[in-house]
């Protein structure tokens, strides 16, 4: 286990205040947040958050707010630098958002995609 640096990936102040409000509604006995991503076809990366119950030797774990995050070192490369953040439109529309993804990870990934951002 590695330290993961807010520069790595960051936490809005927002996105911790409702990660703590979340845990804190949680009767689970976790041991943090886990952002993870998966390959998404024509789509790119895709990214997702889980509470995970255990951390893995591979694994980059950070805490910020009280909120810690464990990335593992097959995932860092596609967030490094990302920022995620927290999103309440006032609509009933709320919603984690990744904002800043690296560029290869937000790519297109079937190669085939014209200039109008659709794949055939």
């Amino acid at each position: 286990m590695s330290e993961l640096a807010t520069s790595d990936l960051e936490l809005s102040p927002a996105a911790i205040a409702k990660f703590v409000e979340l845990i804190g509604q949680t009767e689970d006995d976790i041991e943090g947040v886990r952002v993870y991503a998966q390959a998404g076809g024509c789509s790119g990366v895709s990214f997702g958050m889980t509470f995970a119950e255990s951390i893995e030797a591979n694994d980059l774990v950070g805490d910020q707010g009280g909120v810690k995050l464990i990335v593992g070192t097959d995932t860092i490369d596609h967030l490094r630098g990302a920022q995620i953040d927290f999103v309440d439109r006032g609509d009933g529309s709320q919603s984690f958002v990744f904002n800043n993804i690296p560029q290869a990870a937000s790519a297109g990934g079937c190669g085939t995609c014209g200039s109008a951002g659709s794949c055939g």
